[in-house]
C-alpha cells in the first residue's frame, strides 16, 4: 500500500534553494532601499515581507535554482552575492531620493541655511530642512506614481534575469557607476537655477560693497539673500514634479541594465 514518503536529501535541498535565494536577495534590498530600509520600519516587518515574498515568487521560478548545501562553502559564496546584488540595486533606488536631498543641501548652504538643521528620523542623522521637504516630497511623488510596485517588480525579474548561480560578468556593473554619476548630475542640474539666483546676489552685493563702503550691507544682505534663497526654492519645489517622471525613469533604465536587462 503506497502513500505519502518523506523526500529525500537532495529533493528537500533542492525546494529549499526555491525559497531561500529570493529571501535572501529580497531582505539584502529591503534593508538598502528606501522607505522599507528606513530606520522607522522594524527589522522584523521586513523580514517576515521578504519571507512572505520570496514564498509567493518561489513557484514562479522559470530556471532551475542550485540547492541549499547549508556546509558548502558554494552557497555561502553565492549567499554572499545574492546579498552584494540586494544591497547595490536597494542602494540604487536610494539614490533617487539621496540626488533630491543633496539638491536641498546645496541649496540651504547657498542662502545660509545651513545650521537649520533639524533631527531626521527617516535618516536617523540631522539633515538641513530644505533636504527634509524635498525627501518627504519625494517619498510621496515615489507612492503615488506606484513606484515601489515597479521596483518590486523589478527586482523579482532579476531573478529570471540574472538567476543565482549566473555569472557576474552577466551583470551590467558600469551601471553603477553611471547611477553615480546620474545622481551626482541630477542634483546639480536641480540645485542650479537657485546657485545662480545666490551667486549673482552675492555679486550685486559685492558691487555695492565697493561702491558704497559706508553702506552696513550685512543688514541688508542676509534678509535679501534669505528672501531671494526661499523664492528661488519655491520654484525649485514647484518644478520637482514636472521632471520627477524623467529622474524615475533615469534610476529604471540604470537598473534594468545593471540586472542584465536590455
Amino acid at each position: 500500500m503506497g502513500g505519502w514518503q518523506l523526500p529525500d536529501a537532495a529533493t528537500l535541498a533542492t525546494w529549499i534553494g526555491l525559497w531561500w535565494w529570493p529571501f535572501v536577495r529580497l531582505s539584502a534590498a529591503f534593508w538598502a532601499m528606501p522607505l522599507l530600509g528606513d530606520f522607522t520600519v522594524n527589522v522584523r516587518v521586513r523580514i517576515i515581507l521578504a519571507f512572505l515574498l520570496a514564498l509567493l515568487v518561489a513557484p514562479l521560478h522559470q530556471v532551475p535554482l542550485p540547492a541549499v548545501d547549508p556546509l558548502s562553502p558554494e552557497t555561502a559564496l553565492l549567499t554572499l552575492a545574492q546579498i552584494l546584488f540586494g544591497a547595490l540595486f536597494g542602494s540604487g533606488v536610494r539614490c533617487l531620493f539621496w540626488l533630491l536631498g543633496l539638491t536641498g543641501q546645496v541649496i540651504s548652504q547657498q542662502m545660509g541655511l545651513a545650521m537649520a538643521v533639524m533631527n531626521d528620523p527617516v535618516n536617523g542623522q540631522s539633515t538641513p530642512v530644505m533636504a527634509s521637504l524635498l525627501n518627504i516630497l519625494c517619498g510621496l511623488l515615489f507612492l503615488t506614481m506606484n513606484g515601489h510596485l515597479v521596483v518590486l517588480d523589478l527586482l523579482v525579474n532579476s531573478l529570471r534575469l540574472w538567476p543565482p548561480g549566473s555569472s557576474i560578468y552577466l551583470l551590467g556593473l558600469d551601471q553603477v557607476w553611471r547611477l553615480v554619476a546620474w545622481f551626482f548630475t541630477g542634483a546639480m542640474t536641480l540645485a542650479l537655477p537657485a546657485v545662480i539666483a545666490m551667486l549673482l546676489v552675492n555679486l550685486a552685493f559685492g558691487v555695492m560693497n565697493r561702491t558704497a563702503p559706508a553702506f552696513n550691507i550685512l543688514s541688508l544682505g542676509f534678509p535679501l539673500s534669505m528672501i531671494v534663497g526661499l523664492f528661488a526654492f519655491l520654484l525649485t519645489f514647484s518644478g520637482i514634479p514636472g521632471v520627477y517622471l524623467e529622474l524615475v525613469e533615469g534610476m529604471l533604465s540604470h537598473l534594468a541594465q545593471f540586472t542584465g536587462g536590455r
